[in-house]
């Protein structure tokens, strides 16, 4: 018995058979995601170093042509560019068409530690990137508040911004903006030379005493205590009572040779909403997440996050959402795909003016 014979003889089962595929088809696109632009990667790594105070002819010398030569070994490499700023050095190394991208990246890293030691002392160690559009954020969150500036950054930063990097789906929340605290040491130079003191000496105290780490765990039949050292320094007055001691084997304070004050990072990024300072929130979705989702969860964390913080004035305003082109997007798709099955049906019945056949061509 063909397929023909039983769709005659046995309507029912084939009637059962369109129900299930019609029905598995619905649960499938109600779980399908949304992207905007599909998943691709780029074929270019790029190798970034700090070296702070050098021309740019010193960083193409000591940084630029060392990282160049270190590379140029690799397989699957198209070209090399290289660019030399002050106090920055740039390569960019673009691979051949179905290069393994991870791969090369992981031996383009091998090679950079084998010549650090080589690179001048106080050159940053090189940052290895590749471009993915998952890192570009999907969401960015202007943040106001009757605080001042410096009072919502420690805000945003200590409880509003964790709340928003545990929502399910998001891999990053990065701020962009606002005035960051912290500490200023101004040493004085003839306390110092009078000490006997050098300001690498100075720094290499304040850093040590400036740690936060985990040291291991102490086992017990019962449980596990992980045990962490908190040297970090938290105030003015704790940075003051720092001891130093000196080449003769004096006990002083980093008070007796330094003023220290509360003050302002350099303000490097800057953002401005309606010609108004504010602090950015820009949300990063991990790579499996679906965009859609993660942006309604957001939009859920932040009626949560002005609720709780009312008190403060804390006001979150989307200023951009990339979901929002994906969701129109898809909207299109489907208005397009219900007009294609409706302007079918209506030629047919034009032609061949049977009701019946229309319908059956437009399921």
């Amino acid at each position: 018995m063909n397929l023909p014979e039983i769709s005659i003889k046995r309507p029912s089962i084939i009637l059962v058979l369109f129900i299930i595929l019609t029905l598995g088809g619905i649960f499938s696109y109600s779980l399908l995601g949304y992207e905007l632009i599909p998943k691709m990667e780029t074929n270019t790594i790029s190798i970034q170093t700090v070296y702070p105070g050098a021309s740019p002819s010193e960083v193409e010398n000591t940084v630029t042509k060392k990282i160049e030569n270190a590379v140029s070994s690799m397989e699957n490499v198209k070209k090399i560019e290289s660019k030399s700023f002050e106090s920055l050095s740039l390569v960019t190394i673009t691979l051949n068409t179905g290069a393994d991208v991870n791969y090369l990246m992981t031996d383009a890293q091998r090679k950079i530690n084998a010549i650090v030691s080589q690179l001048p002392d106080d050159a940053k160690t090189p940052s290895l990137n590749k471009f993915s559009l998952d890192d570009v954020p999907i969401m960015n969150i202007s943040v106001t508040s009757k605080m001042s500036e410096k009072e919502l950054y420690d805000l945003l930063d200590k409880k509003i911004q964790p709340i928003f990097s545990r929502v399910n789906g998001v891999a990053q929340v990065t701020m962009v903006g606002g005035q960051e605290k912290e500490i200023q040491v101004n040493i004085h130079p003839e306390k110092l030379e009078g000490y006997g003191l050098s300001i690498a000496q100075v720094q290499q105290v304040i850093a040590a005493s400036n740690l936060d780490f985990p040291t291991g765990n102490a086992k017990t039949r019962e449980k596990q205590t992980i045990i962490r050292l908190m040297g970090k320094i938290g105030s003015v007055e704790e940075m003051r009572r720092l001891p130093i001691t000196t080449p003769s084997g004096m006990m002083i304070r980093l008070g007796d040779i330094a003023d220290i004050q509360d003050g302002e990072k350099d303000v490097e990024k800057i953002a401005r909403i309606n010609q108004k300072n504010t602090i950015l929130l820009q949300v990063t979705k991990q790579s499996d997440a679906n965009a859609v989702e993660v942006s309604e969860a957001i939009k859920n964390t932040i009626k949560t996050v002005e609720k709780d913080y009312e008190k403060q004035g804390i006001k979150l305003e989307i200023a951009n959402d990339t979901t929002d082109y994906t969701l129109n997007a898809a909207n299109n798709v489907i208005f397009d795909l219900f007009l294609a099955i409706v302007l079918v049906g209506f030629i047919m019945l034009f032609f061949l003016h049977s009701l019946r056949n229309a319908v059956i061509t437009m399921v």
